[in-house]
């Protein structure tokens, strides 16, 4: 069974409440939502709701970023071999995909990409990667997504004569590399006002900076916004600030205008309705990370580069294939990661789980780590076998920082980087029994009661009257949602089951027609909540959800998306 959740009433100050409502004339209760958002006043809610392009900041802000554009054009014009280099997942190969697209437009010379494979060379700029880079004479080499605690193999390549130019976004060591320029906000030294931009908004402020520089008009750059909307979406970046705005107009071109790789997938995904941040999480992303999960990432890069209409079904077919290979293979590791865990009594009363198996697929391990903690709520890493080293991935729960939990185990480790909620580390195969116990040693000591229970975070309690289409409207243009901008969750109490209407669907789910003693009425949906169904029939119960529109047969109606509920106090 699924832990119980906490249910968490946001805090706000009332008083900003109360002015936005005097300043913006709408319902208290999205002022609170927006008040939580950071928005404080008018001119704040104008730029939040009317997002622009001119609002983005000036890319030669970043920290050697003219050193770059200057680099770059100094090899266009020598006639330079120049190599793209990126990760193998969504934000890796979206990243490539722009620069290296962008580039070719402008440069008729040498140039290529690599991305290196998962499973040979593992993450970041490899020496693999670096040979041939060597070997073939390119002499400029562009990271994308990488490259910010590559010391020794960027010491490396200015060895043999290669100038690096690093694109990244992850937090940075204190020993740098010694690349030939660096472009990545959390530098401590580096002035540019917005400090989350995905990897791929990196290479998009790279090519901003370079159209400005060759007096070329911006729309060459916007038009790739829909694959830096697809990377904020898929590494799931706070979704605030610049990324909003790139987020918010890269929708709009999916929708509107998309590359032939996008609008393929959207058709291969059976998606008829416009696309949002969510379907480029659930749908789009999955397929584009499947290629370097199951097989080479390289397909990735040239799926979206591809711009005839009769190559682009045959990669779209691989990718989608891939997809396939990667949810079986998903699903038989999840049920026996599961399976060793409900086994073992001792594994279940830690406060971390860390599970090693040799034959597990190294491509998959990160996502069966956050289906654990679906079931099993705590900090936790799947590790598996790759050319003779134990490999894996973390994933945390809310508040907890597994980077730094991993960090205070680095002595065990080769290799480890990552965030705050995700990791990945590489290990000798006879040092895993120490560091499960390690990192169970320091998650013991430094994890809170609170975070070991799962958590709703309500934005704001409403009376069910006033789910309503006009309500829906208002709270639909808060999008696009995602961290930092989540869809906002809402708290309704003391509602009853409408004439024995609610009922289990397929033996899980839970379809909910509630009634409130004012005689509001609303039908919902919560997935994988059956379980709560004794406590919506007998009633009075509490209910946290989200609003959405359900679209069938044509018809459009407001409904709700059950997220949990409870018995009314």
């Amino acid at each position: 069974m699924k832990p119980e959740k906490r249910w968490t009433l946001r805090p706000v100050d009332e008083t900003i409440v109360h002015r936005l409502g005097d300043e913006l004339k709408i319902n208290p209760s999205i002022c609170r939502v927006l008040a939580l958002r950071g928005i404080r006043d008018y001119e704040s809610a104008k730029v939040f709701f009317r997002p622009d392009l001119s609002q983005l900041p000036d890319p030669f802000l970043m920290k050697g970023m003219r050193k770059a554009v200057e680099r770059i054009t100094e090899g266009i014009e020598w006639h330079e071999r120049i190599m793209v280099y990126g990760d193998y997942d969504v934000d890796g190969t979206t990243a490539v995909a722009l620069v290296y697209s962008f580039l070719k437009k402008k440069y008729k010379g040498e140039l290529a990409y690599y991305i290196p494979h998962r499973y040979r060379e593992g993450y970041g700029i490899s020496k693999q990667g670096i040979d041939f880079a060597h070997g073939n004479g390119y002499t400029l080499l562009i990271t994308l997504d990488c490259g910010i605690k590559s010391v020794e193999m960027i010491t490396y390549a200015q060895s043999l004569g290669i100038d690096v130019i690093v694109c990244d976004h992850h937090l940075p060591d204190a020993n740098i590399p010694p690349a030939f320029a660096i472009l990545n906000p959390k530098q401590p030294d580096c002035g540019y006002p917005y400090k989350e931009l995905s990897g791929c908004g990196i290479g998009f402020k790279l090519a901003q900076a370079l159209a400005i520089h060759w007096k070329q008009p911006l729309e060459d750059v916007y038009s790739y916004l829909d694959l830096v909307a697809t990377s904020i979406a898929a590494d799931i970046v706070p979704m605030d600030g610049e990324n909003r705005i790139l987020a918010f107009f890269g929708i709009q071109r999916i929708n509107e205008s998309p590359c032939l790789a996008i609008s393929t997938l959207k058709e291969l995904g059976g998606i008829t309705k416009p696309l949002t941040i969510s379907d480029l999480v659930f749908v789009i992303g999955p397929r584009v990370n499947a290629a370097g999960r199951m097989d080479d990432a390289r397909k990735a890069v040239e799926f979206f580069i591809e711009t005839d209409p009769e190559k682009i079904p045959a990669l779209a077919a691989a990718l989608h294939s891939d997809n396939d290979d990667r949810k079986e293979v998903d699903k038989s590791t999840t049920e026996e990661a599961l399976a060793i865990l409900d086994d073992d009594i001792h594994l279940q009363l830690r406060k971390s789980t860390v599970l090693y198996r040799p034959h597990w697929h190294k491509g998959v391990v990160g996502i069966v780590a956050s289906r654990l903690i679906d079931h099993y709520y705590r900090p936790t890493i799947m590790l598996t076998s790759a050319n003779g080293k134990a490999t894996g991935s973390a994933r945390s729960v809310s508040g907890f920082n597994v980077y730094e939990a991993i960090h205070e185990c680095r002595d065990l480790l080769d290799n480890y980087g990552g965030h705050f909620y995700a990791a990945g580390m590489t290990m000798a195969e006879d040092r895993v029994e120490e560091f499960i116990a390690r990192f169970e040693q320091i998650v013991a000591a430094t994890i809170t009661p609170e975070q070991q229970i799962p958590e709703i975070v309500i934005d704001a309690e409403i009376p069910l009257s006033l789910v309503k289409p006009a309500f829906y409207n208002i709270v639909k243009q808060l999008e696009p949602f995602g961290p930092a901008n989540m869809k906002p969750i809402f708290l309704t109490k003391r509602l009853y089951d409408y004439q024995g209407s609610s009922n289990v669907v397929k033996e899980q789910h839970l379809r909910i027609v509630a009634r409130q003693e004012n005689g509001s009425i609303i039908e919902g949906i919560g997935f994988g909540i059956g379980d709560k169904y004794e406590i919506v029939r007998s009633g009075p119960f509490d209910m946290v959800y989200n609003i959405e529109e359900n679209e069938y047969n044509g018809n459009t109606k407001i409904q709700v998306r059950v997220i949990d509920v409870r018995r009314s106090s």
